[in-house]
């Protein structure tokens, strides 16, 4: 049995509510209901009784619950002992971020989780740009850059993935692929798109898929000059679906890119400047996402 089983069925214990135990852990709720049947299956019965009400634990559950809970409480303790072992960082811990998408919706969470643990530790937060958010992860300005993957830099670790995203085209409203309402990779032979540097390569291909160039003939160096950009007419954007959470305007809009996979982004740092800061940062990004992602293969 793992610990994070044992988490899964304590967390639920105390809520008696499917949805509210997946979003203090951070998980699905697939994902607490596929755990709580295999515990099931493991101890022979029910632990929790369903209706389409109430959640109530069994006799069996209470059972479990109370023999469970002071042997978790030890061991959760002796981590948080070891834990208070690092908490003697200090400093700073700069983190460039791409854009807020490649952040990441829970990237908040994580740096909050990150400051708890290490107050004395000042978190420093930047928006490195669409252009070459890595200039400053290769002069050792920044620690930490969260980048999309495939990265293109040389001697980088790579971190935890922070985001999966459905790929879209961002379009003026009223343009031609918007009133079609999809895109595909060979639409973009035919239309201007932004210009970016290294990290921007894994959000715009070079070719399309019968060899044609994508114009790239736009620099831009954050995603609202893309935006002006874009509500002009100048030019179209791939991106990612949460951009319209991050980064809203009323004459443009999003439309599905056909034929491009999910994109993933991580944190990423330079190979031998691994401090215990970002060690720590990584952590805690583990911590709060849990396994809502894997890395690509």
């Amino acid at each position: 049995m793992e610990l994070r089983d044992i988490e899964v069925f304590l967390a639920l214990a105390e809520e008696l509510h499917f949805g509210r135990t997946a979003e203090r852990l951070h998980v699905s709720q697939a994902r607490v209901s596929q755990t709580i049947r295999a515990l099931e299956r493991r101890v022979g019965g029910l632990l929790f009784e369903r209706t389409s009400r109430r959640v109530a634990l069994t006799r069996l559950g209470e059972q479990l619950r109370d023999e469970l809970r002071a042997a978790y409480d030890q061991i959760d303790g002796a981590f948080e002992h070891a834990r208070g072992a690092t908490a003697g960082i200090d400093g700073e811990l700069r983190v460039c971020v791409q854009s807020l998408a490649a952040a990441g919706r829970s990237f908040a969470r994580i740096c909050t989780v990150f400051s708890e643990r290490h107050p004395a530790c000042r978190l420093l937060v930047s928006e490195g740009g669409m252009a070459d958010g890595s200039d400053g992860l290769r002069t050792g300005e920044v620690d930490v850059l969260a980048t999309w993957l495939p990265h293109r830099l040389p001697g980088v670790t790579v971190g935890p993935v922070l985001a999966r995203e459905e790929r879209v085209l961002a379009v003026q409203a009223g343009h031609p692929l918007a009133r079609r309402g999809w895109a595909g990779v060979e639409d973009l032979g035919d239309h201007a798109v932004a210009r970016g540097g290294a990290v921007h390569e894994p959000i715009v291909p070079r070719n399309t898929p019968s060899g044609r160039p994508v114009p790239w003939r736009y620099p831009v160096s954050s995603m609202p000059e893309a935006i002006l950009l874009i509500a002009r007419g100048v030019i179209v954007h791939p991106t990612v679906a949460s951009v319209e959470l991050f980064y809203r305007h009323p004459d443009v809009v999003l439309v599905p890119l056909r034929g491009l996979p999910p994109l993933d982004s991580a944190l990423i740092w330079a190979t031998g400047r691994e401090t215990p800061a970002v060690e720590e940062l990584a952590r805690a990004a583990r911590d709060v996402l849990g396994e809502a992602f894997e890395p690509a293969p």
